[in-house]
């Protein structure tokens, strides 16, 4: 029950002393294979928290940044991240709640001491969104970016990093390989957010697999073996039961959430895309998850985190109790 009890604080974001509860460190305790939080709320100010944002730890450092929302540079900072250690950006898709803060972070390039190119993917254009190389050109392009005077991150010039970009298709049925690196492998599934092209990304090591689904209706049947297999499966819990369809074509009620965490069986469901309006209506929300899938399901926060290994040491232990 010990390495249970520890697991669960670290999800909640809490640590435990003689003197009671207390908030943990910013870093992540474990960056063996681990997931953290940057930013667990939406597009709204009422939830408190940073927009979309997940670092993946592997091997002591911080290989992975999936989105990045409004907030997630201070989270990014917060979180000890760095980026010379970065290999890929990925992201879910164009919303600004999922992207805002790409140029902020990237001008930080200047005072990074880095040379080697940075991988970046991200959904083709579709509906009324640019593509992965369409956002970054109308950011930074030479003549008529926004941020023109970044330009240099294209070839690595004016004492930045160089980026590469690759779009990824959201139509494909089957899994992308995005990624394929020091013991690590990632896939991108694109996934239905009403009509804005969005992946999910799907992280594999010799430890153990995590999932990290963006904003979805649902709807994909593909997203469930994309998704079977993972230690840690994260979904977005941004609405309620009663919703209107019109937010739910664009986000999965708790009870698709529940019935798709069910079909992967997860050994933990992470639970983020908080708004102020899902959090007053979180306990209902996750009643309902939990009539569906029977595992642990955690309610993110910003900069919880989530070890693999200390994932499966609790599951290991709640069969041996039972």
């Amino acid at each position: 029950m010990k390495m249970f009890l520890k697991t669960l604080l670290l999800a909640l974001g809490l640590s435990f002393s003689s003197s009671g509860f207390s908030a943990i460190p910013l870093e992540a305790v474990d960056k063996t294979f681990t997931l953290q939080i940057l930013g667990s709320g939406g597009p709204i100010s009422d939830d408190l928290r940073a927009s979309s944002g997940e670092i993946i730890w592997w091997k002591g450092k911080s290989r992975i940044l999936i989105d990045a929302g409004g907030g997630v540079f201070l989270r990014f900072g917060q979180a000890g991240a760095k980026f010379e250690e970065l290999d890929i950006i990925g992201l879910t898709h164009f919303h600004t709640d999922h992207v805002s803060d790409v140029a902020a972070l990237l001008k930080g390039g200047y005072f990074f001491k880095r040379k080697t190119p940075l991988d970046i993917y991200g959904p083709e254009a579709g509906s009324s969104f640019p593509s992965l190389t369409g956002y970054m050109d109308a950011l930074f392009n030479k003549d008529r970016g926004a941020y023109a005077y970044l330009n240099g991150l294209y070839d690595g010039s004016d004492g930045l990093f160089p980026v590469t970009l690759t779009n990824v298709s959201y139509r494909s049925d089957k899994p992308i390989k995005v990624y394929d690196r020091d013991g690590l492998v990632g896939y991108a599934l694109g996934i239905p957010h009403g009509d804005v092209p969005s992946l999910a990304y799907r992280i594999e090591s010799e430890q153990g697999v995590i999932v990290i689904s963006a904003d979805q209706n649902g709807s994909n049947p593909n997203f469930i073996e994309f998704a079977k297999g993972a230690d840690i499966l994260m979904m977005p819990l941004a609405i309620h039961e009663q919703a209107d369809d019109g937010s739910a074509f664009l986000h999965a009620r708790p009870s698709v959430v529940g019935k798709i965490a069910a079909a992967v069986n997860p050994k933990l469901l992470v639970l983020n895309h908080w708004m102020g309006l899902s959090l007053k209506n979180k306990a209902e929300a996750l009643k309902i998850v939990q009539q569906h899938y029977h595992g642990q399901v955690i309610a993110g926060r910003d900069l919880a985190s989530y070890p693999v290994s200390a994932v499966k040491e609790t599951v290991k232990e709640r069969a041996n109790a039972q």
